[in-house]
């Protein structure tokens, strides 16, 4: 093994950092145990997309630097697998415990263990499929392991965020409890689907960007400063649900065209 690259590495660790703390505080284990359970799942929920912000520089910075190397690549799908994989799962087993009856603490538990299953398996393809060559991080084959729990953790900050929001009325908030295992079932067999979705990080961290996606950046962080987990909550599911309505729209377009007379006619 060569040497091994300080800086992206440090960002890889803490990925898992931040991840193993959100499981602590998901589970009320260690420091946590004397802490509410609304505000450790609310930490918790934060430091999962701290993870993400990790996870997403560790590979660009590995890249930038030149010092990819297989070792980077496999210690990354090892702490995502705790962040993206492990924590929220047990997150969604604490939203499930304010049920009382057995069936729902199954029924949680079973969609908590699909989740991690189908996060697992998508880290693994992700490493058979991936290479070091740069152009292979346009696009995922798959929703992205990051993306998965970062739906079911804005659900969690949306839940027990300290905001009042007024116009969010409270039977909004109290639905998390049902609606998050219906959202991680989706996201979990959307992880080992084959629909494509967009490389976001490679797009952000791009020197040269589009002045339309410069202006979607700027409103999204306008979005994030006013309303945080609302926000988060928005930008997270609409990056879930463009995957499978791009494949729609991308299928539609070709029978369309085919359909055209005179379209056909200037192909041939």
């Amino acid at each position: 093994m060569g040497r091994i690259a300080i800086v992206p590495t440090l960002c890889t660790l803490g990925n898992a950092a931040c991840g193993f703390t959100a499981i602590m505080l998901a589970t009320g284990a260690g420091l946590a145990s004397n802490w509410p359970n609304e505000s450790a799942l609310y930490a918790a929920g934060w430091l999962i997309f701290a993870a993400m912000v990790f996870d997403m520089f560790d590979g660009y910075l590995a890249r930038r630097s030149r010092t990819a190397s297989q070792f980077g690549a496999e210690l990354d799908s090892l702490c995502d697998a705790i962040s993206f994989g492990a924590a929220p799962g047990f997150m969604l087993l604490q939203l499930g415990s304010v049920f009382s009856n057995r069936l729902a603490g199954e029924i949680f538990l079973l969609i908590a263990l699909l989740y991690m299953v189908c996060a697992v398996l998508r880290l693994a393809r992700f490493n058979v499929q991936s290479s070091l060559d740069a152009k292979s991080h346009k696009t995922f084959q798959g929703l992205p392991s990051p993306a998965a729990a970062g739906c079911l953790a804005a659900l969690v900050l949306l839940r027990y965020s300290p905001m009042p929001y007024p116009w969010l009325p409270a039977e909004v908030r109290e639905a998390v409890h049902w609606l998050a295992p219906l959202g991680a079932t989706l996201v979990a067999l959307l992880m080992v689907s084959r629909i494509p979705y967009p490389h976001l990080a490679t797009r952000l961290l791009h020197r040269r960007r589009p002045f339309t996606e410069v202006v979607e950046v700027i409103i999204a962080g306008f979005l994030l400063v006013f309303f945080k987990e609302v926000a988060l909550l928005g930008l997270c599911w609409l990056y879930v649900l463009a995957g499978p309505s791009m494949l729609l729209v991308r299928r539609k377009v070709p029978s369309s065209v085919e359909t055209t007379p005179t379209i056909s006619a200037l192909e041939r």
